[in-house]
C-alpha cells in the first residue's frame, strides 16, 4: 500500500525548496547597474580635455590638429562605413564630408573613462551630430568608444568605434 502522507510530505518539501530557490534567482536589469563614478578623476579630466580639444578641431575643420591627435596606426570602425585604417584617408574624408557641414556635441553626463593598464584609457559616451546642410534633420544620440594611448606626455587616438544605429 502507498503511504499518501509520505508522498505528500515529499512533494511539499520539493515545492518548498523550489520556491526558496526561485526567490533567490533575480533577473538582472539596467537598474542593477551602479551609477558611473570615475576610477581616476585626474585621468577623466585629461581625457575630457582631449575630447574637447579634438572635437573643437573637428567642428572648426582644423585638420592639422586632428592629424596630430590621431595615431599613425589609427583604426576607425564605423557601423555604416566599415573599417578605415589610413590616417590620410580619414583626414581626407573629414575634409570632404564634415568640414563646414557637420558639428558634434557630446551628451552632457554621458562620458565614461576607464584606465587601460600600460596603454592609456578608453572613453565611452554618447554624442550627436548636426548637419548644417540638413537643418531640419533630427539628430539622434549615438554611442562612441575612443581608445586613447598615452605616449610620453601626448595622448593619441588609436581606435574609434562609432555607432549610429
Amino acid at each position: 500500500m502507498i503511504n499518501i502522507k509520505n508522498h505528500c510530505t515529499y512533494f511539499l518539501s520539493i515545492c518548498f525548496l523550489l520556491m526558496i530557490f526561485s526567490c533567490k534567482i533575480k533577473k538582472s536589469s539596467i537598474s542593477d547597474l551602479k551609477k558611473y563614478e570615475p576610477v581616476d578623476i585626474d585621468l577623466y579630466n585629461e581625457i575630457e580635455a582631449m575630447d574637447t580639444k579634438f572635437f573643437k578641431a573637428y567642428n572648426t575643420c582644423d585638420l592639422q590638429l586632428q592629424s596630430e591627435i590621431y595615431s599613425e596606426d589609427i583604426e576607425f570602425f564605423h557601423d555604416k562605413g566599415g573599417l578605415m585604417t589610413s590616417k590620410e584617408a580619414l583626414i581626407e574624408g573629414t575634409e570632404k564630408n564634415i568640414c563646414g557641414k557637420v558639428t558634434r556635441t557630446i551628451l552632457s553626463g554621458s562620458m565614461e573613462v576607464y584606465p587601460i593598464k600600460d596603454f592609456g584609457a578608453v572613453e565611452i559616451g554618447y554624442h550627436k551630430f548636426y548637419n548644417s546642410k540638413e537643418p531640419d534633420a533630427i539628430s539622434k544620440p549615438s554611442k562612441f568608444i575612443i581608445f586613447w594611448r598615452k605616449i610620453e606626455a601626448d595622448w593619441k587616438i588609436t581606435k574609434v568605434v562609432s555607432l549610429h544605429n
